[in-house]
């Protein structure tokens, strides 16, 4: 069966013979289609949607890339969007740079696997859908009930993931969507329970009441990851969940407690008044000489809230410069607060509840919201005298990520990991080299994180998630035990063998915990459990072959990756780490619905008015995504980004986009309109392609294309030998920056091959040739310009799938040959490219000078160019090339002089020194030379002399002489009398 490539030409020569009883058939397919064959113009929605359509259709019962099967596997895992929306920017560069990785892979004979998936996101799953209910339905997920509300995010769920997945496909992405995972599907949490249960059984699990970072209005414990911390500048009223008024933070409150059987008072500062309530002592520094007198006696306050004494306590680690050197302590809402309390033996008085609400147990102010509270304090304060005075001040303040609401400490039970071991190790990983961190600048991140890890609360008070693999045991006497397993079966099992298990245990109960695993603690083991984990994991899919994400969850994923995969299976989950930047504005500011600069990256592909950007904000704020006050402020910043809304790019022109960033930066700026441009870019290509494809069928209408060899280098031009040279620069330079993860340089030196070399060069100088009378030249410069496009477009595919597999499918080549690059690299000629950019140096000076000195008259008549070399080996070179001058500085003719005089004998519109060794002149017959002449003129005196200025106070610096090498200063002096010639030069043509 043979399948006709789309809009391709072929031709067949069948040859049968028998061969071991069967029939083979060998198909010679023609090389190249036609240029009729190929759209006018580069349109991404035509040539992205027909191939994405292909793709879709076999997409989700098929694997990555086929590869060799001989080939070394090449492992990556997604790491997976999380299932609250839609994909963002930096989902797209993850996908763009790891699907760069994989198709180079694959192109280097590699078996290629990229396992997608999809996170659960416990807490912002929950945070959205509970806003959509209680915006359309007005109900809270308490009122719909635990069963009917995991139903709704599973709703949600479903409903978001096909978005998701086909965004994942719409952006080109080559993943085994045959090994495509959920975090909450049957196989993993099989793996959770069992990861959970090993991790518990060898004492690194373990149950305490700790205090916790804690969100009152999600009613959960939340992680490190998702606290922001606000700097805040004096006194700022803020928006908190759950209050009509808006609160206001930035103020530090002095208050007085009085020193029982004194006249004395001490006066203690803090920012939250409300934490007064559970105060249970005072503390000062032993040496602090303010309050020595007291130091030696028992010493108490009194609080006048619970009316009862507090002590007086002494300890080193009090900072005494800091106010009044006096500090409240309130172990229940201050993690030095609580050490300090543990180490004097002080009792711990919680103030606030899960709610936010002030506990039970503190008179008047019980039952208040935690902010009425403190206002009602203030006015208790005032009215005792007690209140000493309120002042602006700085700080930072702690605000849920989801649920925006300022973050408490609060003592509660949870479960934690204990991590020091389990840092140890992942440090000595780094330190002996067997885990690679790129950029290394972050290995000093990573020390410092580990050195300083705390035991991991991986306990959540949520009903979206893993449910926590523990059973609490309650007998008839009150005594609980917990114990960690799969099942209740297993739980029972394992108590009724137990050291614990007694005769009168028949009265137990078995209750499985409530709460939730912490959603980083599920990821943490993906790259292992998409792997089969527990059961064992093929050495063909485990370890990875390197981990690729984000520097901003470094430790709250990346880390915590390293330390289970080490525990749980003995082996690093990935040996080389990854980290890219966070994408902001081209203004450097973080994307964020409220400011209006939020780029998705359909916005992008599809390209979006300003109308429906207004649309999709108002959309959000009906979700409950977006309040008024931040739709409002949304709807102002796309005003002000995309006055004209957002062209449409493509996939391709997002994908290089994004890899032309520089992604081991700490931020990475975008603009969309250099996605615009490289759309344009793409364009170029393609009408270089079509160029092609015309010339092939003039030259070459039924013959095969032959390849391009070194045996053929001895017909070859100079500008021939010149475009492979520079193909296998673009090339060694494109591999070198895959490889290095420089992906900027790749792309970088992809478009300077395509667009300044082969396009606005090469293809240029071969319109001289691409004559009936230069048929053989024509041949051989069709087939260099078919070599030359599909080679460099097999090196764009990383990058750019669906242009590069679009036009390849006009011009095939062998894929082995076309990837190899060992082969390209074979033409690089250094020397060739340093004699033929002299002369491109000097056609650019003409263009420049035919556009700078000269009227649009004189342009518009394309005049004769004279050119006066000054030494034998340029004049050679311009003698061969005078043709190739003529064509790239579009002039009706170049002569080349050997004397001076002869050149000066001209009558010239402009004369100007094109370097330190060449002067050209235009000749315009019938024309003065112009004022704006004579003004370019003086400008280019006028610039050579600063250029000379500069490159002398560099030269003559004591600290160049000292450190600069032989090799660069001679470099440097070269350059500085080459200069000066050109500078004597242009004075002398000046007169």
């Amino acid at each position: 069966m043979i399948r006709l490539l789309r809009r391709s030409t072929i031709t067949i020569h069948c040859k049968e013979w028998a061969n071991s009883g069967r029939i083979a058939t060998y198909i010679k397919v023609r090389t190249y289609g036609s240029k009729e064959d190929i759209a006018p113009a580069y349109k991404p929605s035509l040539v992205e949607t027909e191939s994405a359509a292909r793709a879709s259709s076999t997409a989700l019962n098929s694997s990555a890339r086929p590869g060799p099967a001989s080939g070394k596997p090449y492992n990556i895992l997604l790491p997976p969007p999380n299932v609250t929306g839609e994909l963002h920017l930096g989902h797209a560069l993850t996908c763009a740079v790891q699907d760069a990785l994989v198709r180079y892979a694959h192109n280097n004979g590699h078996r290629a696997i990229w396992t997608p998936g999809m996170d659960h996101a416990g807490i912002a799953t929950q945070v959205v859908v509970e806003k959509r209910l209680q915006k359309e339905r007005n109900l809270s997920r308490h009122e719909l009930g635990r069963e009917k509300y995991l139903e709704e995010v599973m709703r949600w769920k479903i409903e978001k993931e096909g978005s998701i997945r086909n965004a994942l496909q719409q952006m080109g992405c080559t993943m085994d969507w045959g090994r495509e995972y959920f975090t909450m599907d049957p196989q993993q949490s099989i793996a959770v329970k069992d990861a959970f249960v090993q991790l518990f059984e060898k004492g690194l699990i373990y149950r305490d009441r700790a205090l916790v970072n804690w969100s009152c209005s999600l009613e959960s414990a939340i992680s490190d990851v998702e606290v922001e911390n606000m700097e805040i500048d004096g006194p700022t009223t803020l928006t908190v969940p759950g209050y009509q008024q808006q609160i206001t933070f930035g103020r530090m409150v002095d208050i007085a407690y009085k020193v029982q059987g004194s006249t004395e008072e001490i006066i203690v500062s803090t920012t939250r008044p409300e934490t007064f309530l559970g105060d249970v002592a005072v503390a000062v520094h032993p040496e602090d000489g303010r309050y020595s007198h007291l130091r030696n006696k028992a010493t108490f306050l009194w609080h006048p809230v619970r009316k009862e004494e507090i002590p007086l306590i002494f300890d080193t680690s009090v900072d005494r410069s800091f106010g009044t050197g006096a500090v409240k302590i309130t172990p229940a809402h201050d993690r030095f607060d609580f050490e300090l309390g543990r180490k004097h033996q002080l009792a711990t008085i919680e103030v606030i509840d899960e709610r936010g609400i002030v506990q039970e147990h503190l008179g008047p102010f019980s039952g208040l919201p935690r902010y009425e509270a403190r206002e009602r304090l203030l006015e208790y304060f005032s009215k005792l005298a007690l209140l000493r005075g309120i002042k602006p001040h700085s700080m930072i303040l702690p605000i849920c990520s989801r649920s925006k609401d300022v973050v408490e400490l609060l003592l509660r039970p949870q479960w934690f990991v204990r991590c020091r071991d389990l840092a140890d190790r992942a440090l000595k990983a780094v330190e002996d080299g067997d885990l690679q961190i790129i950029p290394k600048s972050f290995e000093r991140e990573w020390f410092r994180w580990l050195e300083n890890c705390h035991d991991w609360c991986i306990s959540r008070q949520l009903w979206w998630g893993h449910r926590i693999p523990a059973y609490c045991i309650r007998h008839r006497n009150g005594v609980e035990r917990w114990v960690a397993a799969r099942s209740v079966p297993e739980a029972k099992e394992k108590y009724f063998t137990s050291k614990f298990f007694s005769a009168d245990s028949e009265g137990v109960s078995f209750e499985q915990d409530t709460d939730v695993l912490d959603t980083w603690f599920s990821s943490a083991l993906l790259p292992f459990s998409t792997s089969g984990w527990p059961k064992a994991t093929s050495a063909d899919h485990y370890p990875l072959e390197l981990m690729e994400t984000g520097h901003d969850i470094l430790f709250f994923w990346v880390a915590r990756m390293v330390m289970l995969g080490q525990e749980l299976t003995g082996k690093l989950p990935f040996h080389k780490i990854l980290l890219h930047g966070i994408i902001c504005d081209e203004y450097g500011r973080k994307m964020s619905k409220s400011l209006g600069n939020v780029i998705k990256p359909e916005h992008v592909i599809h390209g979006i008015t300003l109308d429906r950007l207004r649309k999709e904000a108002e959309e959000s704020n009906r979700q409950g995504v977006l309040s008024e006050e931040e739709l409002s402020r949304s709807i102002a910043g796309q005003r002000k980004m995309f006055p004209n809304g957002i062209p449409e790019c493509g996939t391709d022109a997002l994908r290089f986009t994004l890899c032309s960033s520089n992604i081991k930066n700490h931020f990475i700026h975008f603009n969309v309109q250099e996605a615009h441009t490289n759309k344009l870019f793409f364009n170029k290509i393609w009408q270089a392609t079509r160029y092609t494809l015309s010339c092939l069928e003039r030259f070459l209408p039924d013959q095969d294309v032959p390849m391009v060899s070194h045996e053929a280098r001895g017909n070859m031009m100079l500008m021939d030998r010149w475009i492979l040279s520079r193909l296998g620069c673009a090339v060694k330079q494109c591999r070198e920056g895959i490889e290095g993860y420089n992906f900027h340089l790749a792309t970088a030196a992809l478009k300077m091959f395509f667009y300044s070399n082969l396009c606005d060069i090469y293809l240029e100088t071969t319109k001289i040739y691409m004559k009936p009378d230069h048929a053989k030249t024509a041949a051989l410069q069709c087939a260099i310009l078919k070599h030359c496009i599909s080679v460099g477009l097999y090196h764009m595919e990383p990058f750019t799938p669906f242009l590069a597999k679009e036009l390849l499918t006009h011009l095939p080549l062998s894929a082995a040959y076309a990837s190899d690059g060992s082969q390209a690299i074979l033409w690089i000629d250094s020397v060739l490219e340093s004699n033929v950019e002299r002369m491109l140096d000097i056609c650019q000076y003409i263009r420049q000078s035919k556009n700078e000195y000269t009227t649009p008259i004189v342009r518009k008549h394309n005049p004769i160019v004279h050119i006066f070399a000054k030494c034998n080996e340029l004049h050679e070179m311009l003698h061969s090339q005078l043709a190739t001058v003529q064509q790239l500085t579009l002039c009706n003719g170049v002569v080349l002089h050997r004397e001076e005089g002869t050149f000066n004998g001209e009558q010239m519109v402009i004369k100007s020194a094109a370097s330190h060794d060449c002067t050209i002149g235009i000749v315009a017959e019938g024309l003065e030379l112009s004022t704006p002449a004579m003004d370019g003129t003086r400008k280019k005196l006028a610039k050579l002399e600063a250029d000379i200025e500069k490159l002398l106070a560099t030269i003559n610096s004591e600290g160049y002489r000292k450190s600069a090498s032989d090799v660069v200063q001679r470099r440097h002096q070269e350059r500085l009398n080459q200069l000066q010639q050109r500078k004597d030069e242009m004075m002398k043509i000046a007169g």
